[in-house]
């Protein structure tokens, strides 16, 4: 493990400085090559003194700035009086520009001002004192080995400061765009999760289901029909598997886009599900409430005054035979449960509209976005999986309607209880999966046991809000 720098053990360069400018002062001092002569009769050796104070100032050029910068002020004061060496000017006008650099930030901000004052004073003081315009040029030399360096100073700590400010947005923008990064990740990952999950669990849980029932019953007939249940849905597990996993694999994102469920299938997906659930004794029906959703103020306002014109059905009748009476419809097939409640396919009828009237005027708002759709389709399949691995004989409704707001409501009521059959194992997955979506889109999901008179019953509730903007 590498050791600390001690605070004030001084660094490389300041040595190199430190050692140079005193080898150069004392070149300077054997050569007797000094600036002006010493005033007040003072000997040149203190010259020597200063250099050395001088050069030991250096060493705390970037560790003590400022205790440096005032060790030699008062150096270079000395020097003045006993003969200045320009090596000491040198290294004071080094220590002014460390001292701005490395010091403190008040000290940065205090020590050009100061330079400044000094620089202003000693001219002033000179012309006043002499009365000389040569005094002048002491007041450059001042500025040179002041003003001059706090600049420079100033000048590359404002740089530095700024490089190294872009340099922390630079790792702050890193760390947020890894962090973006690994939430899209995770946000992927427990989609494919979501989607790998509803698509695949329902076959293999009729899979589950039938094999038990097929090991358990000794009935060749029923062993053959539910072997073909078997194979269905596991071909059908498998067909949604490879097209997951090639999905997962095109990385060229060229693709052929895949059909969406929407909540037109939901019979299909019933039909499928009564089929599997029969030996179970169960049943299922769909009843879909949803019908026109509310009309916005601006088009109640824009159909009131065609409510106000008079129709045909509002004139008496003309003189005549009486109409005909309507042949009886011809007999056909028995409509399935999920035809008798109603389907999401049909158009909505005004409530007295007669035979071949138009669809009313907010048939087009019972369309839904297509994440709407494929949420609450996603919702009612995982509560119909869970119906056939864990609900007891009885009738499972299916119930979708539409709330004031617009927002779709999704119910899925299975009976609670013991049966015969078998059942298929579950690890609650599917509730987490239907939270998501819901939450997702920003709606409402509740699971749970209740109450309905004498019988106790597993209630699945949506509620999806529907955002006017994404209305097809």
């Amino acid at each position: 493990m590498p050791r600390s720098r001690s605070p004030f053990r001084p660094h490389e360069h300041d040595v190199l400085f430190g050692v140079g400018g005193l080898l150069s002062g004392l070149l300077l001092y054997a050569l007797d090559l000094h600036n002006s002569p010493a005033a007040f009769g003072l000997p040149g050796w203190l010259s020597l003194v200063a250099l050395f104070v001088m050069s030991g100032a250096e060493l705390l050029r970037r560790t003590a700035p400022q205790l440096g910068l005032t060790i030699a002020t008062c150096a270079l004061a000395l020097d003045i009086l006993s003969g200045t060496l320009v090596t000491t000017v040198l290294m004071f006008s080094d220590l002014v520009y460390a001292a701005v650099l490395y010091g403190s930030p008040q000290a940065a901000r205090r020590i050009p001002r100061d330079c400044y004052l000094i620089t202003a004073l000693i001219t002033v003081g000179t012309l006043v004192g002499f009365q000389d315009s040569a005094a002048l040029l002491l007041g450059f030399a001042t500025a040179m080995i002041t003003i001059v360096p706090a600049w420079t100073g100033a000048i590359i700590r404002t740089h530095r400061e700024a490089a190294q400010a872009a340099r922390l947005e630079a790792e702050r923008t890193a760390l947020l765009a890894e962090l973006d990064r690994r939430e899209a990740v995770a946000a992927e990952r427990a989609r494919m999760a979501r989607e790998l999950h509803d698509m695949v669990a329902g076959h293999l849980s009729a899979i589950a289901i039938h094999s038990t029932a097929a090991l358990s019953l000794g009935d060749p007939k029923a062993t053959h029909e539910a072997l073909g249940v078997i194979r269905e849905n596991s071909v059908q597990g498998l067909a949604e598997m490879r097209r997951l996993i090639g999905l997962l694999r095109d990385a060229s994102g060229d693709a052929e886009p895949t059909a969406v469920p929407t909540l037109d299938g939901l019979s299909a997906l019933l039909t499928r599900a009564e089929r599997i659930g029969a030996d179970n004794g169960l049943s299922f029906a769909l009843h879909d409430e949803r019908g026109a959703a509310p009309a916005r103020p601006d088009q109640a306002r824009a159909a009131a005054p065609d409510a106000a014109r008079p129709t045909t059905a509002d004139l008496p009748p003309a003189a005549g035979p009486p109409p005909a009476a309507d042949p009886p419809p011809a007999a056909g097939p028995p409509a399935t449960a999920a035809e008798r409640t109603g389907s999401s396919a049909a158009p909505s009828l005004a409530p007295n509209a007669g035979p071949g009237a138009a669809p009313a005027a907010g048939a087009d708002a019972h369309a839904l976005p297509a994440p709407v759709e494929l949420a609450a389709y996603r919702i009612v399949q995982e509560a119909l999986t869970n119906a056939l691995k864990h609900a007891g004989p009885g009738q499972v409704r299916v119930r979708l309607g539409r709330a004031e707001d617009g927002a779709l409501r999704v119910e899925v009521v299975s009976p609670l209880g013991d049966r015969d059959g078998p059942r298929a194992p579950g690890s609650g997955a599917g509730l987490v999966g239907m939270r998501e979506r819901a939450t997702l889109l920003g709606g409402e999901f509740e699971a749970g046991p209740e109450t309905a008179g004498r019988d106790r019953i597993w209630r699945v509730r949506a509620v999806l809000p529907v955002d006017e903007e994404t209305r097809p």
